[in-house]
């Protein structure tokens, strides 16, 4: 299954929410969401900084991954941003492919 980590920034009443329930709720709820869609949480993280969360999902394929973070922004609690994961195998595969690219001006 492809992979993609999730960063997400809470919004004021994200974080609201977050006080009151907790973080590993949180995380528990995020887990179950998830596996209704098909996905599994692999891990997931808190931080600080740029993004509040951090969580690498498994997912079936794209359209999946993308429709759990419109699902999440819509709410407005928190706004997540979704990087789709590459395997090393997978570069491999591709420095093995011919691509007829001419640079401009050359």
């Amino acid at each position: 299954m492809p992979k993609y980590l999730y960063q997400g920034s809470y919004t004021a009443e994200g974080v609201k929410g977050l006080l009151k329930e907790g973080g590993t709720s949180r995380k528990d709820t995020i887990s179950k969401l998830l596996k209704t869609m098909g996905m599994e949480l692999e891990t997931m993280y808190f931080g600080f900084g740029t993004h509040d969360i951090y969580a690498i999902v498994d997912a079936p394929d794209h359209a999946t991954a993308i429709a759990a973070s419109l699902v999440v922004n819509a709410a407005g609690a928190v706004a997540i941003n979704t990087t789709v994961l590459i395997e090393p195998s997978e570069i491999d595969a591709a420095t093995k492919i011919t691509v007829p690219y001419r640079p401009p001006g050359q």
